[in-house]
């Protein structure tokens, strides 16, 4: 799976194979009956990260929000999709490692949205569940929401 990322944000590879690129993926959109999620991302100074999670599970949530002001998109939805979708500005979660061993409580303050679109995939959401329906740049006004 984490394979796959990489390759998908390689420009020769992926032009090579005709692939999408993704910053995440979860083990059931390739037909995978376990609940595993990778994501492979960069920061605004070119760093890489990458996680893979076993059995992750958000254990806490900000108050505050973030979305992209372009919306999301998916390697499961092969058309553009507009509208804002609310996320958590800062996460944090328990998981487990490939070799069973409990993760540390992940608290990263960015670009975080990658696992919980993967999580959502694990519990049968989409990214355009999460977009409203009436008007798909409305965003919550309860809360304090930032775009990234």
């Amino acid at each position: 799976m984490m394979q796959l990322l990489k390759n998908s944000q390689d420009p020769v590879i992926s032009k090579k194979y005709g692939l999408r690129a993704g910053v995440g993926l979860s083990a059931n959109q390739i037909g995978l009956d376990k609940r595993m999620v990778v994501t492979y991302f960069n920061d605004k100074k070119g760093e890489f990260y990458e996680y893979t999670l076993i059995n992750p599970k958000i254990t806490s949530t900000s108050q505050s929000m973030i979305y992209l002001p372009q919306s999301e998109g998916c390697l499961s939805v092969d058309r553009e999709i507009k509208g804002y979708v609310p996320r958590y500005e800062r996460i944090k979660m328990k998981a487990y490692d490939v070799e069973g061993n409990p993760l540390n409580p992940l608290n990263l303050r960015f670009k975080w949205f990658p696992a919980q679109h993967e999580l959502d995939h694990l519990n049968g959401i989409l990214f355009y569940d999460r977009i409203n329906g009436e008007n798909p740049f409305k965003l919550p006004g309860n809360v304090e929401i930032i775009s990234i």
